[in-house]
């Protein structure tokens, strides 16, 4: 009944909302009069926050276009490799026609980045993606809404969100010989358990396992998130926070702990910052600061925007991560898609090397709870176990902003390349971008491209490549790579067909634990 009345009440505020902005136009718009009259710029500004206060947030873009690769500008295209009901796997693919800099993009390494289901989008990871993309082939977990999908595609699980994570490490495995994962607060758990799974069947697991402000043990240094977990009895989260979503969505009737209950947690957590930071931006359209109300304007419009969990996720978590501590403790048995139950046991990972992050200031998840990670990993040889605390960084510091980009991503990236192995690199979907045949060679500045690795082309090869790039793009890319494998006569021959080695960085890696 209450996700009904949020509804109607959400319902009944749009208007009025649109019409806040519209007046806000009126007031600030130097050609309308009304602009001209006394306190019309206050007025403007009222109306401006209202609308942001009113309005509904639809889920983000990740808006990525273009990364430097080594100072050449790649440009970036989003695609879904794998559509599950509950999660789309996306896949953020780089194409350049630098003969230089596809080799460099060749040789760097896979990374699967998992993000939270837990309110937000996986587009509040925007941030950790772009750093990401310079060294890296960039895959993430996009979530999708409980709410946007039927109830005819069943029931989601924290079994079925371990099981979909082993399924996206072997796709990738599968694409590039081998991967590495991250994962970031809440999929911290679920990861480590996939991982743990798949090293018990004897599977390749990944080459690294980076961990960043997660609960793996939530019983140390406890946090608000942690005590209402523990304050609370699990019938009390089943019959309080669980709602079921109304007729007007594609999932209706489907039980879930709906998003505006979860903004509404957020934002309880530190009632007076949001309300000065709303002050704030109000004061901004004031004084025509543009910078300081389009930075807040691109803080609110991320973390407004919220998604629904599918009720058995949530309680689900809650119980197994925040009330009986399964992970930590040994008894959690998660159920293979053949329904089969398996015992989660992380001192069987061997050959993944681990590195934990965590923020000074995090208040979501305390101190040492991610660190607990290597405590479990037993079978990880020492040298391959690796910490990092960020200093004077809260929760979203260290995968976002300043701090992320300073600090905690050069690290990553040196632990990555530090622990990475040079795999065969597959035949893909295109030419002339980041998975170009693996038999290609070097020779002084031009690149040798043996002609038996050249993929082979679809029968209808214009319409294959417009899925994947702009047709114009395509063409040149693809044309120059032909170009320079079946002109043999203008080229000399190569040295034997053998993978590209890896760009030359000095790896420096974090502090050993």
């Amino acid at each position: 009944m209450l996700y009904q009345l949020y509804e109607t009440q959400r319902s009944l505020v749009e208007p009025f909302a649109d019409f806040a902005l519209a007046a806000s136009k009126l007031y600030s718009n130097p050609l309308s009069p009304f602009s001209q009259t006394p306190l019309s710029q206050r007025i403007s500004a009222g109306f401006e926050l209202f609308y942001r206060l009113g309005k509904d947030y639809e889920k983000p873009q990740f808006g990525i276009t273009t990364v430097d690769v080594e100072g050449v500008g790649v440009t970036i295209m989003e695609r879904v490799e794998i559509d599950k009901p509950f999660c789309e796997l996306r896949r953020f693919k780089r194409f350049t026609d630098d003969a230089d800099t596809l080799q460099t993009m060749l040789a760097q390494p896979a990374v699967l980045i998992v993000a939270p289901l837990s309110g937000h989008y996986a587009t509040l990871l925007r941030d950790t993606v772009r750093s990401m993309l310079s060294d890296h082939k960039v895959y993430i977990t996009d979530w999708k809404n409980a709410r946007m999908v039927p109830l005819d595609q069943g029931v989601f699980h924290l079994d079925d969100y371990v099981n979909y994570v082993q399924e996206f490490i072997r796709h990738l495995q599968g694409q590039y010989g081998s991967c590495h994962v991250v994962s970031v607060c809440q999929p911290t758990v679920p990861v480590l358990a996939a991982v743990s799974l798949m090293a018990s069947r004897g599977e390749p697991t990944p080459l690294t396992l980076t961990m960043m402000g997660g609960p793996i043990d939530a019983r140390l240094s406890p946090t608000a998130v942690n005590n209402l977990a523990t304050n609370h009895s699990y019938e009390w989260f089943e019959n309080n926070v669980i709602h079921q979503v109304p007729s007007n969505y594609p999932g209706a009737g489907r039980r879930v702990y709906p998003g505006f209950l979860q903004h509404t947690g957020f934002v309880a957590m530190n009632p007076d910052r949001h309300a000065t930071s709303h002050y704030d931006y109000f004061k901004s359209l004031l004084k025509g600061d543009d910078a300081g109300g389009e930075a807040h304007r691109k803080f609110y419009d991320e973390y407004n925007a919220v998604l629904d969990m599918d009720a058995a996720y949530y309680l689900e978590t809650i119980h197994t991560v925040f009330q009986d501590f399964s992970l930590v403790k040994g008894t959690w048995d998660v159920k293979s898609p053949e329904g089969v139950p398996e015992r989660v046991r992380p001192q069987d990972i061997t050959r993944s090397a681990i590195l934990t992050i965590e923020g000074e200031l995090d208040d979501i998840s305390g101190a040492g709870q991610t660190r607990a990670a290597h405590a479990l990993c037993t079978g990880v040889a020492p040298q391959d176990h690796a910490h990092i605390e960020v200093d004077g960084a809260g929760h979203y510091g260290i995968f976002s902003g300043r701090r992320w980009r300073d600090k905690v991503y050069p690290q990553v990236r040196d632990f990555i390349l530090a622990h990475s192995t040079q795999a065969p690199a597959p035949i893909d979907d295109g030419v002339g971008h980041d998975s170009l045949p693996a038999r290609s060679a070097r020779k002084g500045k031009e690149v040798v491209l043996d002609p038996a690795a050249i993929i082979e082309l679809p029968a209808d090869l214009a319409a294959d490549l417009a899925q994947v790039t702009p047709p114009d793009t395509a063409k040149t890319v693809l044309e120059t790579a032909l170009e320079t494998a079946l002109a043999p006569e203008t080229a000399e021959p190569g040295p034997a067909a053998q993978a590209p080695e890896p760009p030359k960085r000095k790896a420096r890696g974090p502090r050993r634990t």
